[in-house]
């Protein structure tokens, strides 16, 4: 079984279902969840054991505060990965050193990429809109395959395709894409976004995908916990 990322969004401190980018609409991960009756991201890790997880912290993200503190103990139950909406270098340091930062092309530029590789073991998230990139910098505003292809050269841990529009939706995966990108990324690549059940972990692993980002199939019971462990 290839490599089971377990995702917390965090919102005001609460774990909250992602649906489609739409951040207005999250609600509490309690009330779609068939395996977790709190929004307690600790109690939720506590219950589930997963190994890894990536944590968003929304409200970083969209500039309303920080899960900062909330994050650091996050690190101390399970390996963690985590985008807090990092648009300098100086920001690596929101994150305590276990944290691998991702650095997201929403939020981040090409140079910063360059910058915070070198100095941190840091993970990319090419965000996807509609299969487009989602970018500030023009320099990253560029079809995804041929990003991929620039940033092959950087000495990044992986990278994350995290397609927004599919996150929370179950609508499956985009082989021929995956395929491609699988062929010319010199990074390990994961899949957010999309993942509906076990069979699609075993296709991606079969595409050369080494890793998926898991939410909704976990929650809903379509993907089993001893996936996450």
């Amino acid at each position: 079984m290839i490599r089971c990322v377990f995702v917390l969004d965090l919102f005001n401190g609460s774990a909250v279902h992602a649906l489609r980018g739409e951040r207005e609409k999250y609600r509490p991960i309690q009330e779609t969840s068939k395996i977790v009756v709190t929004c307690d991201p600790l109690a939720i890790l506590d219950l589930l054991r997963p190994k890894e997880v990536y944590v968003a912290d929304l409200d970083r993200i969209m500039g309303t505060g920080d899960n900062l503190d909330l994050i650091g103990e996050i690190a101390r139950e399970a390996e963690t990965m985590a985008d807090v909406g990092i648009s300098s270098t100086g920001e690596l340091d929101l994150l305590p050193p276990s944290v691998k930062p991702v650095l997201g092309t929403e939020t981040g530029s090409f140079d910063l990429l360059e910058e915070a590789s070198s100095r941190r073991d840091a993970v990319v998230s090419i965000d996807l809109f509609g299969g487009a990139v989602l970018a500030r910098d023009p320099a990253l505003r560029v079809p995804p395959l041929d990003l991929i292809r620039r940033l092959n050269p950087l000495p990044l841990k992986e990278i994350i395709l995290l397609s927004l529009d599919r996150v929370g939706t179950s609508a499956g995966l985009d082989e021929i894409f995956l395929w491609k990108a699988a062929r010319l990324s010199a990074h390990p690549l994961l899949l957010g976004g999309g993942v509906k059940d076990g069979s699609d972990l075993d296709r991606l692993e079969d595409l050369g995908i080494a890793g998926a980002l898991v939410a909704t199939a976990v929650h809903n019971g379509k993907i089993p916990l001893e996936a996450l462990r």
